[in-house]
C-alpha cells in the first residue's frame, strides 16, 4: 500500500500508487483519485488509462492533472474547481506527492486559505511548503 499523508480530514496525497492500491484506498474510504503524473514519465508507470478504468470499476472519480516542475495555470485552475467542493474524500498523488501537495496548497491560497494554514498542514504530512510564505 502507499505512503498515504493524510493532509485534511479529506485531503491525502501519496507518491505514485499502484491499481492495486485503489480497491484499498475505496475501502479506506477515498471517493476521488487525482493523478498529477503525465503518462510515461516513469517506466512501469500505470497509465492514466488504466487508472480511469480501475477507478471506474470501483465508483471512485478520477482526475488526470498532469505537470512536471510547478503547476501552470491550467492545472491550477482544474485543481481549484475540485478543491471547491472537499466533500468527497480526495487522494493526490505523482511520483513522491510534493507535486500534488504544492499544486493543492497554492489552489488553497486562491480559494483564500490563510499561507500559514496550508504550510503547517504540510508540514504535519511532512512535505515542506514554506515557500508560500512569500
Amino acid at each position: 500500500m502507499a505512503d498515504i499523508r493524510h493532509v485534511t480530514d479529506t485531503f491525502a496525497v501519496a507518491p505514485q500508487i499502484s491499481l492495486s492500491d485503489l480497491p484499498d484506498l475505496a475501502a479506506l474510504g477515498f471517493k476521488r483519485i487525482v493523478n498529477n503524473r503525465p503518462d510515461g514519465e516513469q517506466p512501469g508507470q500505470p497509465s492514466s488509462a488504466e487508472f480511469a478504468g480501475a477507478a471506474k470499476a470501483l465508483e471512485l472519480d478520477y482526475l488526470h492533472i498532469p505537470f512536471q516542475g510547478g503547476p501552470g495555470r491550467e492545472q491550477l485552475a482544474q485543481t481549484e474547481a475540485w478543491a471547491r467542493d472537499p466533500a468527497p474524500k480526495t487522494l493526490a498523488f505523482c511520483r513522491s506527492g510534493t507535486r500534488s501537495i504544492t499544486v493543492w496548497g497554492l489552489a488553497q491560497l486562491n480559494l483564500g486559505a490563510s499561507s500559514e494554514a496550508i504550510i503547517d498542514q504540510a508540514a504535519e504530512a511532512g512535505y515542506d511548503l514554506s515557500g508560500l510564505a512569500d
